[in-house]
């Protein structure tokens, strides 16, 4: 339902015009009464924002800390939602940044009170950070998952089992809901891509359901992760054309929150996935009595010739520093494939007949079909030469096979950045030194509007930069050694192995929490509270915002470039110069975000603590004038 605008319009003055007259009595005037610093920087954001929306154009809005980017976009954002009678999107990097977004005494919740306006915000999460009812039925059967299948049955409502009105159903099922479980134990239970939502028959009383239900009817923002607008957008035609609605509604406007992620994210979004085990297990569900000798036959050669397309694969595969493994394709590989797809191609036929004699029900039956077709495609992408880029990772315990594009510059420029829709990209950093030819090349954007405004705050008094130089052997303990002094800490990883790495190689203590532990919005919370002292994490480099003495110290553990796996290994082939083009320019703007975590406003001051082994100790030079003030020597 379209809702008032938060000023009056008139007759002799356009509705950008008044909206401008609007943005300026709340910045100059009715916030600073209520406390809030009046930032020129802020100010200038907000009028490039509308002057964005007025003409229709992608703008990268890089803004340094603490200028109040979310405040400069929600102002503009929330005016041309009720303007156009569609909600405005914001899509965030990840599922964390959102909870941050929508916390009590954030943002928006600040402008609600003093503003004193009511502001529509619905959530649309990633469909995997949903409970599935089909997949908690098959985790109640393992009674090694007792241990948290009962935290997560408490808090099921009445209704999804039929003890109560359906008049009374309400959105859960999220996986913030259930804070206590582990990552680990939550990819038991969520949503997988192997499920058939349209036959399930808990569809009317499933969580995922219910939520896509009720931010559809959101008036003034949307809220999503990257990924899942991503998602929407590479589903959105196949989906309609099928008689589903599209993911996400039709919206007015989208800002990209941290929007120098975006490429990663419509990397993902496009990916597709073969597990070794998922195969083997959705067809031994529709091995039922009654099926026909030949389709049983095609099911065994099927599974056959998968698990020798995984031997093959476990057999060439090459681990470096990361989880991803490159893959050798020998030609027994692709024989093997074009074997499995032959296959899969005779057992769908087969699957038409034993449809019409109704012997595999229905919701199994589909849940294969499906699979099977995206089986097929995936195994068709990977025996082709193209710019695909794959590998072999363990996902949730299983090897899995990733085929991923390399590049989605058309794609995106085709189906997201010529659509004459207002698209704001709103990061501290978004430029290299002010260029923002990286990122426009990166994500196909011909044709856009740039600004580049610095912090406010004066770093010089408020923060400290330490640069240790040390082998790389010793990093853990000079990091055990500082957090001594029981400072709010937060150690940032490049990658989650590395992570893993510290953690094996320092004593075991309460006062430590690391990413995956629990839910990971839980944990931040916990560590604002000063529940604990030090959080590791390999995720957090952008979007966490702990004020003041919630957080004190952000060690580096090593400069964070890239990894060195199939993806980037794509990127640096197709680049003319792999270092300058490819792994530093990734490596500046990380290490930004993260010293970017520790000043937040005014009233924040602490200290960086960079570690430098002799390898990074030579690049010093590349990064020092990109820091926010002088290292101390």
């Amino acid at each position: 339902m379209k809702k008032a605008l938060p000023f009056q319009l008139s007759k002799d003055r356009s509705f950008f015009e008044s909206l401008g007259d609007w943005m300026g009595d709340v910045l100059y005037d009715e916030l600073p009464e209520k406390g809030f610093e009046c930032r020129d920087e802020q100010i200038f954001m907000a009028y490039q924002i509308e002057k964005a929306l007025k003409e229709k154009n992608v703008l990268f809005a890089e803004a340094g800390v603490g200028t109040g980017k979310t405040i400069a976009y929600l102002l503009p954002a929330i005016s041309y939602a009720r303007y156009t009678g569609k909600p405005a999107l914001i899509a965030c990097a990840d599922e964390t940044l959102i909870e941050q977004l929508v916390k009590e005494a954030g943002d928006i919740f600040k402008l609600q009170n003093y503003l004193d306006i009511k502001i529509d915000v619905r959530l649309a999460k990633s469909r995997n950070q949903y409970l599935c009812l089909k997949r908690l039925e098959d985790a109640q059967k393992d009674l090694d998952n007792d241990y948290f299948i009962e935290e997560i049955e408490d808090l099921i409502p009445d209704f999804v089992y039929g003890h109560s009105s359906l008049q009374k159903i309400f959105p859960y099922g999220e996986r913030s809901q259930f804070s206590g479980v582990s990552d680990e134990d939550w990819q038991k239970v969520n949503f997988h891509p192997t499920q058939q939502c349209m036959v399930c028959d808990l569809r009317n009383r499933c969580g995922q359901t219910i939520h896509r239900q009720n931010y559809r009817e959101s008036a003034d923002l949307l809220i999503c992760s990257h990924e899942f607008l991503m998602e929407h957008i590479w589903t959105k035609e196949s989906r309609v054309r099928e008689g589903q609605l599209p993911l996400l509604p039709e919206v007015s406007m989208i800002v990209l929150d941290e929007g120098h992620l975006l490429e990663f994210a419509a990397q993902k979004a496009l990916t597709h996935e073969i597990q070794s085990e998922t195969l083997v297990r959705l067809l031994e569900r529709v091995m039922v009595d009654g099926i026909r000798e030949k389709t049983l036959y095609l099911m065994e050669q099927l599974q056959e010739t998968h698990d020798e397309i995984f031997g093959l694969i476990r057999k060439n595969s090459i681990a470096r520093d990361t989880d991803r493994m490159t893959i050798e394709k020998s030609d027994l590989l692709i024989q093997t494939c074009k074997k499995a797809i032959s296959l899969t191609d005779d057992l769908l036929e087969e699957f038409v007949f034993e449809s019409e004699l109704f012997t595999i029900p229905e919701y199994e039956l589909r849940m294969v079909e499906e699979f099977l077709e995206q089986y097929v495609y995936s195994l068709r992408l990977f025996t082709e030469k193209g710019d695909g880029v794959e590998w072999l990772e363990i996902i949730d315990g299983h090897e899995t096979l990733i085929i991923m594009p390399r590049l989605v510059t058309d794609i995106l420029n085709e189906k997201l950045f010529t659509s004459k829709m207002p698209i704001v990209f709103s990061s501290a950093t978004l430029s290299i030194q002010k260029d923002f030819t990286y990122i426009a090349d990166s994500l196909g954007v011909e044709k856009y509007q740039s600004f580049s405004v610095a912090s406010p705050f004066d770093y010089d008094e408020v923060m400290k930069i330490n640069v240790k130089k040390l082998q790389q052997e010793d990093k853990a303990n000079h990091v055990v050694e500082l957090l001594e002094d029981k400072q709010q800490t937060l150690i940032l990883f490049k990658s989650k192995a590395a992570m893993d790495q510290f953690r094996n190689s320092i004593p075991s203590t309460k006062d430590i929490v690391f990413e995956g532990e629990r839910e990971l919005s839980t944990i931040v919370k916990e560590f604002q509270d000063g529940n604990f002292a030090t959080l590791c994490s390999y995720h957090l480099w952008e979007g966490l915002d702990l004020p003041e003495k919630a957080l004190t110290r952000v060690i580096i553990v090593d400069l964070p470039f890239p990894p060195v796996d199939p993806l980037f290994d794509a990127k640096r082939k197709f680049s003319n110069d792999p270092f300058e083009e490819v792994d530093l320019p990734f490596m500046l703007l990380r290490l930004q975000q993260g010293i970017g975590r520790l000043i937040r406003t005014s009233k924040d001051y602490g200290e960086i603590h960079i570690l430098l082994n002799p390898e990074e100790e030579v690049l010093q030079n590349r990064f020092v004038n990109i820091l926010p003030t002088s290292i101390i020597q």
